[in-house]
């Protein structure tokens, strides 16, 4: 799927590395830089693709995902506010289906700069009476991408940057950095620890409520640990749905989960409280390490 979005026809090239393109339904900003490629929809304000040349893609992206308007994108980083799963319809929010407009752009030899922004409409204040001014900030290049998520109005929200990571084989991979003391989802949210690293052999759903400011994934066989520095956040979501669940999901393929999982940067335990004038942000920065 991911390298299908880098073939697309050009609509407009608004830069030397940056062209809007149309999948189906979903408007795409496509990155074509000399050092890096890396794709976003303006739907969701969403990073749906980020690969150094050369090397293997950072951000997974499910090859049965569709791209329709009104319908969350399946995998990349999509932006869950101005609440966290099932605290309000539809579920993680209205921000990752909400179409955002950008705002700047910005190029270098080294890398990409760009915003993007989404405003209240009829649509959010139907779902959620609030004026609000939501902002993402993504900075990339071939070393590291910087997502930042920042929130503006009289407003108590949560959020997560609902990072999909690409692996090898999500059984062989580990995740440190996570803290002991967690909510295990799949179990009725019964509060458990753990000690050592996190690894995944059924379905994992758990908040780390407090975490380390820095995760990282350890992946031995594509040789790269991928090192996630996390800002703003009280929380770190772990997620990767096992055999049953993936089988049961009709934009996930049967076995997505082995080359996935989710490392997520969020702010659940202790939600944002923020003004007109007084932002709040979340943000991930993400570096490979290569071996």
């Amino acid at each position: 799927m991911t390298s299908g979005l880098f073939t697309l026809p050009v609509v407009e090239q608004l830069s030397s590395s940056i062209s809007l393109r149309i999948h189906d339904e979903l408007r795409l900003l496509v990155i074509t830089h000399p050092e890096f490629q890396a794709a976003f929809s303006l739907q969701g304000g969403q990073l749906i693709a980020w690969q150094p040349h050369g090397k293997a893609p950072i951000i997974w992206l499910s090859d049965k995902t569709s791209f329709a308007q009104g319908k969350a994108i399946r995998g990349g980083v999509p932006i869950c506010w101005p609440w966290f799963g099932p605290a309000g319809k539809p579920s993680h929010g209205f921000a990752r289906t909400a179409e955002w407009t950008l705002t700047h752009t910005e190029e270098s030899a080294q890398e990409v700069t760009l915003s993007m922004v989404l405003k209240q409409s009829a649509q959010t204040l139907a779902l959620w009476p609030h004026d609000f001014t939501l902002t993402l900030t993504a900075t990339l290049s071939a070393q590291a991408c910087k997502l930042t998520l920042t929130i503006l109005g009289d407003v108590e929200s949560t959020a997560a940057l609902h990072s999909y990571f690409h692996v090898a084989d999500s059984e062989k991979i580990a995740v440190s950095g996570l803290g002991e003391t967690f909510i295990d989802k799949v179990e009725n949210n019964r509060v458990s620890t753990q000690q050592g690293v996190q690894t995944y052999h059924n379905e994992v759903d758990r908040i780390f409520t407090h975490p380390d400011s820095e995760s990282v994934i350890d992946d031995p066989l594509l040789g790269r640990a991928i090192h996630l520095h996390h800002a703003g956040n009280s929380d770190v979501v772990t997620w990767n749905p096992g055999t049953t669940l993936s089988q049961s999901m009709t934009d996930m393929s049967d076995d997505g989960y082995k080359t996935m999982v989710c490392v997520e940067t969020a702010r659940i335990q202790q939600p944002f409280i923020t003004t007109s004038t007084s932002p709040a942000t979340l943000s991930v920065t993400i570096t490979p390490h290569y071996r």
